[in-house]
C-alpha cells in the first residue's frame, strides 16, 4: 500500500460523505430544536474522518490502528443515534436504513484496513 496523503484513503472520503449526509439530515425537522441529539450525532460522525486523519499522521502503525478503531467506534455510535432518531420519529425508517447502510460499509472498510495493517505489520504505510 503506497498512500502518501490521508486524502487518498477511501475510508477518509467515506467519512466525509457520511458527515455531509448527517449534516443534511440533521438540518431539518425535529433535529432543528433538539440541540443535544443533533450535536451528538454530528460530533460522532465528524469523529470518523477526524480520527482517520489523526491516526494517519501519527508516527507508528500501532497508533494508526488505534485511531482507526476509534473511528470505527464513532461510526457505530452514530448508527445508534440514528436508531434513536427513528424511534422518536425524527427520521423515517428509510432514512435510517440508507444512512446505516453507508455507515456499515465504512466500518467494514475500516476493519479491512486494520486487518491489512496488522497482517503486514510494517512501520509505515
Amino acid at each position: 500500500m503506497n498512500i502518501q496523503r490521508y486524502e487518498d484513503l477511501k475510508i477518509w472520503k467515506m467519512g466525509i460523505e457520511l458527515a455531509k449526509d448527517v449534516y443534511a439530515l440533521t438540518n431539518q425537522g425535529a433535529f432543528l430544536k433538539d440541540f443535544g441529539l443533533r450535536d451528538q450525532i454530528r460530533r460522532a460522525i465528524v469523529s470518523v474522518s477526524s480520527n482517520i486523519v489523526e491516526g494517519f499522521e501519527r508516527d507508528t502503525q500501532k497508533e494508526f490502528i488505534r485511531y482507526l478503531t476509534i473511528a470505527k467506534s464513532s461510526a457505530c455510535e452514530a448508527r445508534s443515534q440514528l436508531r434513536i432518531a427513528r424511534e422518536i420519529n425524527y427520521i423515517q425508517i428509510n432514512e435510517e436504513a440508507m444512512l446505516s447502510k453507508k455507515i456499515e460499509h465504512c466500518t467494514r472498510s475500516i476493519c479491512q484496513l486494520i486487518h491489512y495493517l496488522k497482517k503486514h505489520n510494517k512501520p509505515t504505510i
